[in-house]
């Protein structure tokens, strides 16, 4: 059959049917997930069913020679790999949750309606928010988020919606590149101690080049109008500024856990969460003494009265657990463990070979970025922590700049697109987006150029 043991009990399957047959899985898997947006089935549907069937077939082929342990035990590797991303995550996201229910974006967002800046300052302000939001808040809330302004403010003129969304999804992108909290990819590789916590600063310079290269050259062609100010208003429920500062004492938890007891972060997170438990425990325990019954006296200003009686409900933080991105957790399950089972059959020792060996570090790490545009970066920048290729930290720096960028480049490239495109349907389109990628492309580039100028 042609098979290679390569010492560690494991068999060389790139050349079996075993392993035709789960390449195929996971791309048609793929290839499901992409046409998320015009087939209405959820992208972890299909990752999980071939997650199951590719494990499957290895354990059948391991099974038959009496090696079932090996493949077991890279199973539970794969799992303990995931555990620690989803719990982590699942941290972020219900802070993330409380603080929408406390309406701390929803403030955000009326002061900035009824602020009364023209269009061109609109463009400029949201992306600078964008950029600078998204490094706490994953880059799919914050884009939603200032999309939503933007929507607010446009109103009909398409021009301004698209140039705004596109310049929208490049700073999330951007700015979630240089923060270990900002993306998937850039928290998979500070987990996996490829780069320490405030090394991932150093690319904070490069992301900046990668927002600011193409808003420029977006800035002249948005109309140069002043829409009419609003009234809008919308005052933040008791406890918002705590959750925050509990979800920034959260973060400090993780990083110190980390980086002075040598503790996974994700064990920092899980402390954080306590404390939102212990402090939801205390709004609710304090509502009808210094709120009212109906919630009278903590949400006043636009609040309507079934507005107040909402508010008045307890503070539950497993009800924030419960409207986490299931779909995406379950999809990052999905990922990892087809990803995993593709390298344990031996794929990625054949990619990495080819990219790492054969284009050399720098090429290679470009086409991740180039790569995720049009897969997502999920599952590019687990292969490259799986493949492990041996890199300085300039290089690992690199992958995790052009993981989070590279998807900028086109609208369905990230989660922030292709959100957007639902949100703002009609307007801001894949043909909008792409008609500006030669823009984008110039800032991926300068960013790249600045990165290694700088910490090369």
């Amino acid at each position: 059959m042609g098979w290679a043991s390569d010492g560690t009990e494991r068999f060389d399957l790139t050349g079996h049917p075993v392993g035709f047959i789960a390449l195929a899985i996971f791309v048609l898997a793929y290839l499901l997930v992409m046409a998320e947006e015009f087939l209405h089935l959820r992208k972890s549907k299909p990752v999980i069913i071939a997650a199951g069937i590719i494990w499957a077939l290895i354990a059948l082929v391991y099974t038959t020679h009496d090696l079932g342990h090996a493949a077991e035990e890279a199973v539970r590797h794969n799992l303990l790999e995931y555990a620690e991303l989803m719990l982590f995550l699942l941290v972020a996201m219900t802070y993330i949750n409380a603080m929408q229910e406390r309406r701390v974006f929803d403030a955000l967002r009326a002061w900035l309606i009824r602020s009364g800046f023209g269009f061109r300052a609109l463009f400029w302000m949201t992306g600078i928010l964008a950029f600078f939001i998204s490094p706490v808040a994953d880059n799919l809330t914050t884009a939603l988020l200032m999309c939503a302004v933007v929507l607010a403010v446009g109103g009909d003129n398409t021009r301004f919606v698209t140039l705004a969304c596109i310049n929208i999804v490049v700073a999330a992108n951007a700015g979630g590149a240089f923060s270990p909290f900002g993306d998937i990819t850039t928290l998979m590789v500070w987990q996996k101690g490829m780069v320490e916590f405030f090394e991932f600063f150093q690319l904070f310079v490069p992301s900046l080049v990668n927002f600011l290269v193409p808003a420029a050259l977006m800035h002249f062609a948005v109309p140069d109008v002043k829409p009419e100010a609003t009234s809008a208003s919308a005052p933040m429920r008791r406890g918002a500024r705590r959750i925050i500062l509990l979800f920034f004492l959260t973060i400090a938890t993780a990083v110190a856990f980390h980086n002075f007891l040598t503790l996974p972060p994700v064990l920092g997170m899980l402390t954080g969460l306590g404390y939102l438990q212990f402090f939801g425990f205390y709004l609710r325990m304090t509502y009808l003494k210094e709120c009212g019954p109906n919630g009278e006296f903590c949400d006043r200003g636009e609040l309507e009265k079934n507005e107040r009686l909402e508010a008045a409900q307890p503070f539950d933080v497993f009800n924030k657990v419960a409207k986490a991105e299931w779909d995406t957790l379950l999809f990052f399950y999905g990922v990892v463990l087809c990803v995993g089972g593709l390298g344990f059959i031996g794929y990625l020792g054949l990619a990495s070979e080819v990219m790492y060996s054969e284009w050399g570090p720098t090429a290679a790490n470009i086409a991740v970025g180039v790569i995720s545009a049009i897969v997502d970066n999920i599952p590019v920048m687990f292969a490259v922590l799986t493949m492990n290729p041996d890199m300085s930290q300039a290089q690992w720096l690199l992958v995790t700049l052009t993981a989070g960028v590279g998807g900028s480049l086109l609208s369905i490239g990230s989660a922030a697109g292709v959100a957007l495109m639902g949100q703002a349907r009609g307007k801001y389109t894949f043909f909008g987006h792409l008609k500006w990628t030669p823009a984008i492309a110039a800032g991926y580039v300068a960013s790249i150029l600045v990165h290694l100028w700088m910490n090369g």
